[in-house]
């Protein structure tokens, strides 16, 4: 395959991804509507698991290859962090709807810039800050803190996107060291540790049709992530992430077309300049390298 043909075939993975991580989404929101997030969260990721441990087992080198890291500490946290931003996204899906915390929450590209310098020691020029400032003031539009009662429940997805910006650069920092099969192996054994011992305390019974459901929630989170392995695989992430703004997309048809949801102008204008600050983002990333 030439270069331009491998492109195009991460940008349709990435696209498929999107399309599968809104059914994802869908389905959490149903399913968390009537049980609790933890037991949700930690079925999901039993799946999610075995599917890394599968994976691993087949790579060269096998479960010891992919489990060695010199900085245990960072993987365990960097997986436990990210079962947290799950969980904390699948309530926010039950107490704001799809549209609304999706809209928040796609401004984490923004976030990762913001945070680069500290985290990561790299230099953030004012072009990216002019950016990040746009995106904040559409977040704000999205928010509409000062329109009547504020609703509280609005910093939720926005707490959701700084887990997920942190889990990103910390995924970063771990790769200078660590294979993107050792940080992916973490990400799923540790989650699903963690997710366990917090999550066995709420079982609770589960209609035959909702196990269903589960079964294709859990076959959503595999497929969504071995499509975005693959996606990585045929091109590079500067081609493809701006394509992953199509989840906003999909999410916001599930939340009009299924769950009854509105599309606030307030919101079509914060996404507007959410998106076209992450794209600007993104752009000057892939300039600069």
């Amino acid at each position: 395959m030439t270069q331009q043909n491998n492109s195009r075939a991460g940008i349709l993975l990435m696209i498929a991804a999107t399309v599968v991580f809104a059914l994802q989404d869908g389905i959490s929101r149903h399913l968390a509507g009537t049980y609790n997030t933890y037991m949700v969260v930690m079925i999901r990721y039993w799946f999610f698991a075995a599917f890394v441990i599968a994976l691993a087992a087949r790579a060269p080198g096998g479960l010891r290859a992919a489990a060695q890291t010199s900085q245990i500490g960072l993987q365990v946290f960097r997986g436990v962090l990210l079962v947290a931003e799950i969980c904390v996204a699948v309530f926010a899906f039950t107490v704001l709807g799809l549209i609304d915390t999706m809209a928040v929450f796609i401004c984490y590209p923004l976030l990762v810039a913001a945070l680069s310098g500290p985290v990561l020691g790299e230099t953030v020029g004012w072009r990216r800050w002019s950016a990040i400032g746009v995106g904040c003031a559409g977040v704000l539009i999205i928010l509409q803190p000062g329109v009547g009662v504020f609703n509280p429940w609005a910093i939720v997805p926005l707490i959701s996107a700084l887990m997920f910006a942190l889990y990103g650069l910390l995924t970063r920092y771990a790769a200078r060291k660590d294979s993107a099969a050792t940080s992916f192996f973490w990400t799923g054994v540790s989650g699903a540790v963690a997710i366990t011992l917090v999550g066995m305390w709420y079982w609770e019974p589960m209609a035959s049709s909702d196990w269903i459901w589960m079964a294709v929630l859990s076959v959503c989170g595999v497929l969504g992530h071995w499509l975005l392995i693959k996606c990585y695989e045929m091109a590079e992430a500067s081609a493809v992430q701006p394509f992953a703004y199509f989840h906003l997309v999909w999410t916001s048809i599930l939340g009009i077309s299924i769950f009854g949801e509105s599309l606030r102008p307030a919101v079509v204008v914060g996404a507007a300049l959410v998106v076209s600050a992450g794209l600007f983002t993104l752009w000057r990333e892939r300039r600069q390298s």
